[in-house]
């Protein structure tokens, strides 16, 4: 069977909580065989030297990072990350960059390879909203993105991002801004184990 790693990140900006360490922390707790799960700091290159050392570690065949992303209504599996840090927000550690290459000299952008399609298609079948998505932004979420796929690029790790929305419970803290349940967001991310372990 596959060895799977799972990440997500601690909570960022003004927010007390993130909904993909909260889904990473549910994996974690149900043992699923081969699976491996870790929480990563909101911190440009710090977050991509520990997810690197934890497929260093655990020699996964699949990477499957999570990030949290306001507004959308969906599941949303990435399709390419690019070659630029741009914050419009500082990071946890205070950097900002603006208008850096994440790789000197990299190209200008990697495409997941995982099965996006497919993952959406499972997703929705389990009546759960899903898309693809092409754009992971320029945030910390973008760096980690297109940094595992830097390194994944000659390996045979399958590798990618998937942003989820927020959960029900930070309602309060974003007033307005669409919401889906943790449980529904559990279930849409162990359902991407599952295609991705095929």
């Amino acid at each position: 069977m596959s060895r799977i790693l799972v990440t997500g990140f601690q909570p960022f900006h003004k927010a007390s909580s993130n909904p993909s360490q909260a889904i990473v922390e549910r994996i974690k707790e149900e043992n699923i065989p081969d699976v491996f799960c870790e929480v990563l700091p909101v911190v440009f290159q710090e977050s991509a030297d520990l997810l690197i050392s934890k497929i260093e570690e655990f020699k996964p065949q699949v990477v499957i990072a999570l990030g949290q992303a306001e507004g959308r209504t969906q599941i949303t599996p990435e399709r390419v990350a690019i070659n630029i840090d741009d914050a419009r927000i500082a990071d946890n550690a205070g950097n900002m960059p603006i208008d850096k290459p994440i790789v000197t000299y990299g190209p200008s952008a990697y495409f997941s390879t995982l099965p996006v399609k497919e993952i959406v298609e499972e997703i929705k079948k389990a009546e759960i909203p899903a898309a693809v998505s092409l754009s992971a932004g320029t945030f910390v979420c973008n760096h980690i993105f297109y940094q595992v796929q830097h390194y994944c690029r000659d390996k045979g790790i399958k590798s990618g991002f998937i942003h989820v929305p927020l959960m029900e419970s930070q309602a309060p803290e974003f007033p307005g801004l669409p919401t889906m349940s943790l449980e529904n967001m559990v279930q849409g991310i162990k359902i991407a184990i599952e295609v991705s372990r095929r």
